[in-house]
């Protein structure tokens, strides 16, 4: 894949998180029901779309360091040992940082 559409896959995967995050983070910032039971139930929920909210903020994260290890020319390369990481791995996950035995 070229750095044009790999740019483009991550930055698409960039908006698509940013579309949810955002709608989870609305979700979490809602009212909380009067009723006591219905307030247990959705501090059950709560907390499933806090993690939920964690994991995509963390993969934007990873995602715009990927895109920044693009523009410094080091994708591609593990930044614990330095050494490439394998094409497959870059495959399924792109914005990997670390090859496959630092990770």
């Amino acid at each position: 894949m070229d750095q044009a559409e790999l740019r483009k896959k991550l930055e698409t995967r960039l908006n698509q998180l940013a579309v949810k995050v955002d709608d989870i983070d609305h979700t979490l910032m809602e009212a909380s029901p009067a009723d006591f039971e219905e307030q247990a139930t959705e501090a059950e929920g709560d907390e499933v779309l806090e993690g939920l909210s964690q994991a995509g903020h963390d993969e934007i994260d990873a995602i715009r360091a990927a895109l920044k290890r693009l523009e410094d020319g080091t994708y591609g390369v593990c930044v614990s040992c330095g050494e490439d990481i394998a094409p497959k791995r870059l495959e399924v996950l792109p914005h990997a940082a670390l090859c496959i035995s630092c990770a």
